[in-house]
């Protein structure tokens, strides 16, 4: 089974950037003018998810919970710590999870829309 998560935005190249730079994933596609939404896709070659980004002349209200997060898994210290690295470097701030555990667990911060987004090094080798 492959997974994909859509979201809707009101900055679609702020958010490319955003999770390429700083979280290190790929442009894996993209797509203009589709039914009026463009789009992109991130995330990784020959994994089996990616995100999918779009946006369209709809003005997005966003409404999420504090306990809506998409975590991340670096699967060794250097990736962990390259992105950490990545995080200061464009001084985005780190914020507190009101879950306990994943301030225990993972370092928080928030997408340019405002979503958060944990790092966790819990499935480092």
């Amino acid at each position: 089974m492959k997974f994909r998560f859509a979201r809707h935005t009101n900055n679609l190249e702020k958010l490319k950037s955003f999770y390429t730079t700083v979280l290190g994933l790929e442009v894996l596609g993209s797509f203009e003018n589709h039914a009026t939404y463009d789009g992109v896709f991130l995330g990784k070659q020959n994994l089996n998810w990616y995100l999918e980004f779009t946006q369209s002349d709809e003005i997005v209200e966003f409404n999420f919970n504090e306990d809506d997060i998409l975590v991340f898994y670096p699967e060794t210290l250097v990736e962990y710590d390259s992105l950490i690295e990545n995080i200061n470097k464009n001084r985005i701030n780190f914020t507190t999870s009101k879950n306990p555990y994943w301030n225990q667990n993972g370092k928080m911060v928030l997408d340019p829309d405002g979503y958060r987004i944990i790092i966790s090094n819990l499935k480092v080798k």
